[in-house]
């Protein structure tokens, strides 16, 4: 007993210095990014780059922290970006016709998590293969939003909605460079960083993290020791399904103040990929996250500083930055024992 424990403890120590290592090094990358653009254009790009990577990375983070919730327990989730546009559709139509941003915000958190509740029954309840009920989700995100958008919004949506207004938190927002960065942000890309410490604590500090990872683990012996696996299940997706309504009311709310079809652009994709790379932590989905918005930032800082850099690159980068991940050069990605594996209860 004392051997495999041995055993287990070099395991987990070597799959932590892997992922730090992996943390370091792709560090190393953005970091070596923005030195090389600030050499170039100077210090105000590097600051206009890193403030402009926390805003793109907000969605990616928001679908990382739902794949790491659902996938926590055994549920895998690739319907995140059916999740994300349904809230950014239905935190739009509420926002349009109530003009109340907080009720608007409820309903994109409210619609996502019922897609989510939906997943779950599909692949908890009635075991339906879990990559299948994920697509099912995006295709029916993708027609439902579109079908409402045809009839309510034909002739453009009333004017009236307002994208949610850049906070400056006191006695924090004027401290030189990690102010502008970090402090001046606007609601949601705040709460993306908050949540990323919370959901991290409740993880790997609290019983309803051990918990969660027990059931990921090995369900079977959870329900051994009196853990409702089903229930865990189930709250933990339809958690993840309330994140994914933060992502998605990023699009809609905070970013721009209208809905496009397909306006999450496979922002849920990307977030799946960055829950992979941090190996379904909280901190390591984040640095991915932020990875991919240093993809996405430095063309748009580029143009913000008035430097042409074609659209086709600015599409391209984030994308072929993923294809690059999940093609394995970040190394294998070990997820949950049971993952993706319907339980039957003895």
């Amino acid at each position: 007993m004392t051997l495999n424990a041995a055993a287990m403890a070099r395991v987990g120590s070597t799959g932590q210095l892997r992922l730090w290592l992996q943390v370091a090094v792709w560090s190393s990358i953005g970091i070596v990014l923005l030195v090389l653009t600030g050499v170039q254009f100077g210090p105000a790009a590097t600051l206009s780059i890193l403030t402009v990577t926390i805003t793109q990375a907000t969605p990616i983070t928001f679908g990382a922290l739902t794949g790491i919730c659902s996938e926590r327990t055994g549920v895998v989730n690739i319907g995140i970006e059916g999740m994300l546009l349904t809230a950014a559709f239905f935190g739009f139509m509420v926002g349009v016709y109530t003009h109340n941003p907080l009720l608007a915000l409820g309903a994109a958190i409210v619609s996502s998590a019922l897609m989510a509740l939906l997943h779950a029954v599909l692949s908890i309840t009635f075991r339906v293969d879990q990559i299948i009920s994920g697509t099912v989700i995006n295709i029916l995100a993708v027609g439902i939003t579109g079908y409402l958008n045809r009839q309510l919004f034909t002739a453009g949506a009333p004017p009236g909605l307002a994208a949610f207004p850049r906070l400056n938190v006191p006695g924090l927002s004027d401290l030189p460079w990690i102010g502008p960065i970090l402090f001046q942000q606007k609601p949601l890309a705040l709460t993306a960083i908050v949540l990323v410490f919370v959901v991290h604590f409740t993880l790997f500090r609290t019983r309803w993290g051990l918990r969660t990872r027990a059931v990921g683990e090995h369900p079977l012996a959870a329900d051994t020791v009196g853990v409702n696996v089903y229930r865990q299940r189930y709250i933990n997706v339809v958690i993840g399904g309330a994140i994914a309504g933060l992502g998605g009311a990023f699009f809609t709310l905070e970013s721009v103040p209208h809905f496009e079809p397909l306006m999450t652009n496979g922002i849920g994709f990307i977030g799946l990929a960055a829950m992979i790379v941090g190996k379904w932590t909280p901190f390591g989905a984040w640095g991915a996250a932020l990875l991919f918005g240093v993809a996405e930032a430095i063309p748009v800082a580029m143009q913000i500083q008035g430097i042409n850099v074609p659209y086709q690159l600015v599409s391209l980068l984030p994308y072929l930055l993923t294809i690059v991940v999940v093609a394995g050069v970040v190394g294998r990605a070990t997820p949950p024992a049971a993952d993706g594996q319907p339980y039957i209860r003895q």
